[in-house]
C-alpha cells in the first residue's frame, strides 16, 4: 500500500458484494469451498444488514479511495454462544502482511470494550495460522474444536475462540 488505509465504521454502497467476493475467492481458492459456502455468506450477511443496529453491532471497512481492502464485523445479536460474534473478518490478499488486519481487529475490539461487552466469540478453521496469531495476540483463547462437513466432503476443523476484555 502506498497510502495508509482508512478504517471507517458503517455500511457503504458496494461493500456487501465486496465482502461476499473476498470470501468466495479466498475460501474457494484456499479451501475448495464453493457455491454453498458463498451463498451462505451472502444469506447471513444480508440478514445481518437487514437488522443492523449501530448501538448493538459493528461493521468496519478498511479502504483506499473507493477500494475496500478488508472488513470486520461484530454481530451483537445474542446467539446460542452468548455474547457478540466476530464475523466476516477478511482482507484482500494484496493487503496481507501490512498490519491492516491487526488494525481492523483492534478497532473492532476497542469499540466493544468501550461499550462494556463482556464476551466476543468467533468461529474459524484450523489452518488459518496468520488469523489465529492475530486472534491470540488480541487475547482470544481457543475454547472448542469440531469437524464440520457442511462445506465439503473432507470437512474442516472448526475452532471457536473467546475474548473477554
Amino acid at each position: 500500500m502506498t497510502d495508509e488505509a482508512i478504517i471507517e465504521e458503517g455500511y457503504r454502497p458496494g461493500v456487501i458484494g465486496r465482502v461476499i467476493e473476498l470470501h468466495g475467492r479466498y475460501y474457494g481458492r484456499e479451501w475448495g469451498l464453493e457455491q454453498r459456502f458463498e451463498i451462505e455468506v451472502a444469506r447471513e450477511l444480508a440478514a445481518f444488514f437487514e437488522r443492523y443496529d449501530s448501538g448493538r453491532d459493528g461493521f468496519w471497512t478498511a479502504s483506499q479511495g473507493d477500494t475496500v481492502l478488508g472488513t470486520i464485523t461484530i454481530d451483537g445479536l445474542p446467539t446460542g454462544e452468548a455474547g457478540a460474534r466476530l464475523r466476516w473478518f477478511i482482507l484482500d490478499p494484496a493487503s496481507h502482511g501490512q498490519g491492516l488486519g491487526r488494525r481492523l481487529l483492534a478497532t473492532a475490539l476497542e469499540s466493544f470494550r468501550q461499550r462494556g461487552v463482556e464476551r466476543v466469540w468467533l468461529a474459524t478453521f484450523a489452518g488459518l495460522d496468520a488469523a489465529r496469531a492475530l486472534y491470540e495476540q488480541a487475547g482470544f483463547t481457543l475454547v472448542r474444536e469440531y469437524r464440520d462437513t457442511d462445506w465439503n466432503e473432507d470437512g474442516v476443523m472448526h475452532q471457536i475462540f473467546d475474548w473477554r476484555p
